[in-house]
């Protein structure tokens, strides 16, 4: 428990707070290079970095394209933008504000804007979760879950994307069947930038030894029989010896949201 007073946590709350204002301050100016120059790095990085070389491609990674790279978290754990920020401090972490999620991932997101060095950027929707129920009625989550999927994530992470030369994923191979053969760095073609998943090879186990070694900030959820977290209208627990996904749009022939597909 910690013992600081609530004046000297509010002191360090602001210092931290400075540094993150004064690093986005002193961020040089450069645009991204062409989608030929960045699709040859892709390739060559392909072929550079394999199995158990994820500090490795992270450095790389630093180095080549710096503030121009953004993390995708989901805030189910903070180890992505954790193992990512030992070597790119403040780098963008993207958060996609869906207004679906549950309460504890919205607290795990703000823990985590509060105590790492990170940069926070809420990635939100066009429209609000009220506005698109208007549109195309409550619950469409239920009805049509990949354009509900569609409309709260995919479009406004490929907006978001832009602004960026790499994204960096915690995709995992042994998340599902259909992510066993993730590649360490690869082209992608949608959103026009390198992808780059450094905790492909990293099991599940891994990552929570990762967390517990280093004070890695987790999701409570993941306690609670929630091995794979999304918004929570189609996230479900998981039974022991279940698939860690099994609890994403259980029940529907959906098993990805279509950011990596």
């Amino acid at each position: 428990m910690s013992t600081l007073s609530l004046a000297e946590r509010r002191e360090r709350q602001l210092a931290h707070d400075r540094e993150r204002r004064d690093h986005l301050a002193a961020r040089p100016v450069r645009e991204p290079r062409s989608r030929e120059e960045l699709k040859a790095l892709a390739a060559s990085a392909a072929n550079r970095f394999s199995d158990g070389q994820t500090d490795e491609l992270l450095a790389w990674v630093a180095q080549e394209f710096g503030h121009l790279t953004a993390v995708a978290c989901s805030m189910a754990d903070a180890v992505l933008p954790h193992v990512v920020a030992r070597h790119l401090p403040w780098v963008d972490t993207l958060f996609l504000e869906t207004g679906y999620h549950f309460a504890e991932t919205v607290g795990t997101r703000d823990a985590v804007e509060s105590s790492m060095q990170l940069t926070i950027v809420d990635v939100k929707p066009r429209q609000s979760v009220a506005e698109q129920d208007a549109q195309y009625g409550e619950r469409l989550y239920e009805r049509d879950p990949a354009l509900c999927c569609q409309l709260r994530k995919v479009e406004p992470l490929t907006e978001t994307l832009g602004g960026y030369e790499a994204w960096i994923t915690g995709v995992r191979r042994d998340d599902s069947p259909l992510r066993a053969d993730t590649p360490f760095v690869t082209w992608d073609e949608k959103n026009g930038l390198v992808k780059i998943n450094p905790l492909a090879d990293w099991t599940f186990d891994q990552l929570i030894d990762y967390a517990n070694e280093h004070d890695v900030i987790l999701n409570p959820l993941l306690n609670d029989g929630y091995p794979s977290i999304g918004c929570a209208p189609c996230t479900r627990r998981v039974a022991p010896g279940e698939d860690p996904r099994a609890g994403r749009w259980a029940g529907l022939d959906k098993s990805e949201c279509g950011l990596h597909t």
